[in-house]
């Protein structure tokens, strides 16, 4: 057992490189990001909570206090996008809670596609909306506003004050029943819309983006790759001002590695450089085909990492995990398998992802890395014969059937792999509703044990036949 940090962790030689260049010509599409914004208390975790269906949040504790941060995936009328609540607080504020507050507007503000504006009918107009308003008015992103808690008629004829905001449209909604959500997300999607579409001026190559918490090594490991400081590189968290793409060639792997550290400038607030950092990580993530995590072994495997992996996970892109600063720790026998087995336990049940142990600073391991990358990226792309499934799984299936429910058999008669971008295999059925998660989970295994994707987040969905 090793320590790492305050911790308690269960835990080729490199060559040279050439034929690196940098990418020129190469525009990626604009993000689909919604930020919810608005001062403390107002539902917009609630909102969160409905539009995303379910809570998934960041946490640490810092000087004493516990934050969450709040990043999630919706649709709305076949439109994709990420939404994030900006709710929470910054710690040790005294009288400078305010001023956090409008730090955090400001990163919502230069990051999003469409704003949120959230205010509480109940409060009628406080002082703090009319700061945030003030604010938004400056900006040159869509604002959409809500007026929130409007859960009767009395509450319905007070909301037209909000008006005084100086916004010509608002929307009246209840975040805790959802009335008023459809008319609220029929305006966010009509914004949305306006992004434009991907422009593709070179041959389509992988992308890969280099995710993490600040200060984990994401630029010390392009830079490694690369064989040149492509990336400035300081001890101080946030020095990266944007995502850089870089066109990786050599030695027969050829791919656009994406540094996305991403904090345009400095802050007083520590919170604020974690929040800045993940937004421009779910940018690059949205656009990647593989992402790399990159872990800071003296740290271990924190919150923010999990929920970028598990963001990561949803989008179904190719996924390694990459352990950084591996010089740093005094071995024993069993300190890698013990970090592994941390690890394991913090990503389940999704475990079949490559683990490296790597030094940027020492370029221990980093071209192995890149051999792993590329072979993710094979695995994410690879299709699987209709004929060869059904000869492997059939039998399986016919030898252990789905249990029954309520009474009724499932029988699954067929399967073939979808035609999609991520991975997805389909199971044609008499009675797809009855079929258990832990059946699926089975089969998902089953499909790993034969077939080569690793770190390839896999999709199952049965459909009646």
């Amino acid at each position: 057992m090793t320590c790492f940090g305050s911790k308690t962790i269960h835990s080729t030689p490199f060559m040279s490189l050439t034929a690196i260049y940098p990418l020129c010509g190469y525009l990626c599409r604009m993000s689909r990001i919604v930020a919810i914004v608005g001062r403390p208390n107002v539902g917009k975790s609630t909102l969160f909570n409905r539009l995303t269906g379910e809570r998934k949040a960041i946490v640490d504790d810092f000087s004493g206090v516990t934050r969450d941060r709040h990043y999630g995936r919706s649709d709305w009328n076949g439109i994709e996008f990420t939404v994030i609540d900006t709710g929470g607080f910054v710690p040790n504020s005294d009288d400078q809670f305010e001023a956090a507050i409008r730090e955090q507007v400001h990163i919502a503000i230069e990051e999003a596609s469409v704003l949120i504006f959230m205010v509480d009918v109940i409060a009628d107009i406080h002082p703090l909306d009319e700061e945030f308003a003030t604010l938004l008015h400056r900006s040159k992103k869509q604002v959409v506003l809500c007026v929130n808690k409007v859960d009767n008629e009395n509450l319905r004829l007070q909301a037209p004050s909000f008006y005084a905001l100086g916004y010509e449209e608002l929307f009246e909604v209840s975040a805790a029943s959802g009335s008023g959500t459809g008319e609220l997300l029929d305006k966010v999607t009509e914004y949305l819309k306006e992004i434009p579409e991907p422009v593709i001026e070179r041959p389509e190559l992988p992308r890969v983006a280099i995710v993490g918490r600040p200060n984990v090594g994401k630029s010390s490991l392009i830079n490694a790759l690369l064989g040149k400081d492509r990336n400035i590189v300081t001890e101080i968290a946030g020095t990266t001002r944007d995502s850089i793409d870089t066109h990786y060639n050599a030695f027969g792997k050829e791919m656009i590695l994406i540094d996305t550290a991403g904090v345009r400038k400095k802050s007083k607030v520590h919170e604020n450089i974690e929040f800045y950092s993940v937004m421009r990580s779910l940018r690059a993530l949205e656009n990647a085909d593989v992402v790399v995590l990159v872990l800071d072994a003296t740290q271990g495997m924190e919150s923010q990492d999990i929920n970028l992996f598990w963001l990561a996970h949803r989008l179904g892109k190719g996924i390694v995990i990459l352990v950084n600063k591996w010089d740093l720790i005094e071995k024993e026998t069993n300190t890698a398998k013990e970090f592994s087995g941390h690890i394991e336990g913090r990503i389940a049940p999704f475990t079949d992802v490559p683990v490296l142990y790597i030094s940027a600073l020492n370029k221990q391991r980093i071209f192995q890395a890149v051999e792993t990358i590329s072979k993710v990226h094979e695995s994410l792309s690879s299709r699987v014969s209709t004929r060869k499934l059904n000869d492997y799984l059939l039998p399986i299936m016919e030898a252990t059937p789905p249990p029954s429910k309520k009474g009724k058999f499932v029988k699954i008669k067929f399967v073939n792999q979808l035609p999609s971008k991520r991975v997805a295999f389909a199971f044609y059925c008499n009675l797809p509703q009855y079929v258990a998660e832990s059946y699926t989970r089975f089969l998902e295994n089953k499909i790993r044990d034969e077939f080569d994707f690793n770190g390839v987040p896999i999709s199952i969905y049965f459909r009646k036949k």
